[in-house]
């Protein structure tokens, strides 16, 4: 099978890029050249694009032009927001005296998973089976494309000395809506403190695209911040731009902490920017305190490090698309369709070996199942990540 030779290939290239840090945004991203990379004339590739979809066209299937991605594939994207950060926010969640210090850390750590994007472009789409896997001093992260249509990824890290894990189901659903791209995020999102026996479950934000009237990305909804065996809640809103573009709350937190999910006992309240500093205000004493600030935590990141070569797999993102990210931090625009165009019709010749068989395909690291409500369930197979081969910037 076709599989088996892709699985047992020797890796013989890596491209990895820096992650995508405070300084990586909007129109800077181009200008700083931090990624030595900038895709062609934007209102171009608008046009382009507009010539390909609909409005309330569902973008799930639909294989952007090589001109709109940036080197880096969505499961790299989706690691950076666990791995990439200056300041260890995640240890710190362990670190609290009260359950209710705990959440606060936990509220804080999350936050710090909202990062910006390139403007006017988009990671690859992973192919069914990519995995990307990473380690950052005692935490290892291990990603998975387990399913391709629909996409859904799944994401495992553990830190055996801090004695945490982390468990993602992450099913974007993209819709194109004229002047902007709306991605609802459905799956579920886990961080277990088995220190303290305590499970904090949560739901990502949305993330829209504004091509005019003005063009940016940001984040945007209601997240719920939950932990099982204490009944503590926190309730985060984000917002964006107004409708005609202007700042209004542009990249704004707000929210509260509640005293049970079943309780209007406001502990704190939450007020700040995803970009800035993000504070509470304890409701009983009226002090206020900062629990974030973005410069110390997702600025200035630096790009992971290759350990070990032979230990890479195949299905390695950073390989896989290793030829087309090349190309594009070289301005190679052909050769990047090309190698995009190599990869996709390779997909489509397993997806029609197997069916011609019929395989089904299995996910390798986790195992999955749809609920009732039509969402994903993503379980590991194992206790424990392994170290990776891939290491994080360890610079504070």
């Amino acid at each position: 099978m076709m599989l088996q030779a892709v699985e047992g290939k020797k890796v013989t290239k890596v491209i990895l890029t820096k992650p995508i840090s405070l300084e990586v945004d909007e129109e800077e991203a181009n200008d700083s050249g931090n990624y030595n990379y900038s895709a062609p004339n934007l209102l171009h590739r608008i046009l382009s694009l507009f010539s390909h979809v609909r409005p309330g066209s569902d973008l799930s299937t639909f294989q952007l032009p090589v001109t709109f991605n940036f080197p880096k594939s969505q499961l790299q994207i989706y690691g950076e927001q666990i791995y990439s950060s200056k300041e260890d926010l995640l240890s710190k969640c362990n670190k609290g005296e009260s359950p209710l210090e705990r959440l606060i850390n936990v509220v804080a750590w999350i936050i710090s998973l909202t990062r910006p994007y390139l403007s006017g472009a988009a990671p690859y789409n992973p192919i069914l089976g990519e995995t990307h896997h990473v380690s950052h001093s005692s935490l290892n992260v291990l990603l998975e494309q387990v399913s391709h249509h629909p996409p859904v990824s799944a994401l495992h890290a553990t830190d055996e000395k801090e004695n945490m894990e982390i468990i993602w189901s992450i099913r974007p659903i993209p819709k194109f809506h004229g002047t902007l791209i709306e991605v609802q995020v459905q799956g579920k999102r886990m961080l277990k403190l088995m220190k303290h026996g305590e499970t904090y479950e949560w739901n990502p934000p949305n993330f829209i695209y504004r091509f005019l009237p003005i063009p940016g990305s940001e984040w945007v909804g209601n997240v719920r911040v939950s932990c099982r065996e204490t009944g503590l809640v926190a309730d985060l809103c984000y917002k964006g731009r107004s409708f005609l573009g202007f700042k209004g709350n542009r990249r704004s937190v707000k929210g509260k902490i509640l005293g049970s999910s079943s309780s209007n006992n406001v502990l704190y309240d939450i007020d700040g920017h995803w970009d800035k500093t993000v504070a509470i205000k304890d409701k009983n004493n009226g002090s206020v305190k900062v629990i974030y600030d973005a410069k110390q935590v997702i600025s200035g990141l630096q790009t992971p490090t290759l350990k070990n070569l032979e230990n890479v797999w195949a299905t390695e993102a950073a390989s896989v698309w290793s030829e087309v990210s090349e190309a594009l931090m070289r301005k190679e625009w052909d050769k990047a369709s090309e190698a995009k165009r190599c990869i996709e019709n390779a997909q489509r010749k397993l997806l029609e070996e197997r069916e011609s068989s019929g395989q089904n395909w299995m996910p390798k690291h986790f195992t999955v199942s749809r609920t009732e409500q039509g969402t994903w369930d993503c379980f590991p197979l194992h206790q424990w990540v392994p170290s990776g081969p891939i290491i994080a910037s360890q610079d504070t």
